[in-house]
């Protein structure tokens, strides 16, 4: 057993326990089968040893969750599923998968295109927090009035819908917890399962962030609404207050040094807060 000494307290790194049951979006799962508690288990292993992407998590927390939960509540979707945006991107707007999946809630190209995304190369709306969170609860809703099940939503999520519903009427089962998965997906909703026990209480696994430590999140400065081009970002950026590097930093979505915006699309950019 060994200590690290973070925050205003020195905790023990040990993994918790396996519960009786979580209780997700609603949905009470138990773990009382040795396939379901090992997955469980291991699972808890992980997040309790993954120190830089645990602490990272936590220090990020307080930036992101409250920009999307008001739309996951808008959107009727469960607030616990925030926690599949944070297993999907560590929390972190600019991650970038090795499949071409980007952004908190991981989109690819195709699937952002197919619920309503620009994706070009000058604008990405998988950076745009707000956009890509919307296009995300769409795609829940979707799955849930096809499963009526959120372990298995999120089992979709990861695996696409086509392939859990083929594995569900091959296998002849209802939940993808009871299915034959690849390891990835099978992994995947244990790890969201474990998320909200360590977003709700870090110091089970022995991770301890003040409040003071975690990163704020700040309201623009302003709002421009945009309909035309922008000849330059630099530019735009001065006019406005700021640096281009702190422009770039808002809008993530914007990929370039301008925005010509030949199709004119509106696009609302945010003017940041210089704290």
């Amino acid at each position: 057993m060994w200590g690290q000494r973070f925050g205003s307290g020195e905790l023990q790194f040990q993994a918790p326990s396996v519960p009786q049951y979580v209780v997700f979006a609603g949905d009470t799962v138990r773990f009382n089968r040795s396939d379901l508690y090992e997955r469980m288990d291991r699972e808890l292993i992980t997040f309790t040893y993954s120190h830089i992407n645990s602490i990272l998590m936590l220090k990020r927390s307080d930036r992101y969750f409250p920009q999307i939960e008001p739309i996951l509540k808008l959107y009727g979707i469960p607030d616990d599923l925030k926690y599949l945006m944070a297993i999907e991107s560590n929390l972190s707007p600019k991650a970038l998968s090795t499949a071409g999946a980007a952004g908190l809630w991981q989109f690819t190209k195709t699937t952002a295109k197919e619920y309503g995304l620009i994706v070009d190369a000058e604008v990405d709306e998988r950076y745009n927090i707000e956009k890509e969170t919307i296009a995300a609860c769409q795609y829940l809703n979707k799955a849930y009035s096809k499963y009526g099940d959120w372990m298995t939503v999120a089992a979709s999520y990861n695996a696409g819908q086509g392939g859990i519903s083929k594995r569900l009427a091959d296998q002849h089962q209802k939940s993808a917890l009871d299915l034959l998965l690849v390891e990835e997906t099978s992994r995947y909703m244990f790890r969201i399962l474990v998320a909200k026990m360590f977003f709700e209480k870090p110091e089970a696994f022995g991770f301890k962030v003040d409040r003071f430590e975690k990163y704020p999140f700040y309201s623009p400065k302003d709002i421009v609404t945009v309909s035309g081009p922008i000849e330059s970002l630099v530019d735009f950026a001065e006019q406005h207050g700021c640096s281009y590097m702190q422009l770039k930093e808002a809008n993530l979505w914007l990929r370039g040094t301008k925005l010509e915006n030949k199709s004119g699309h509106t696009y609302k950019v945010l003017i940041p807060n210089d704290k």
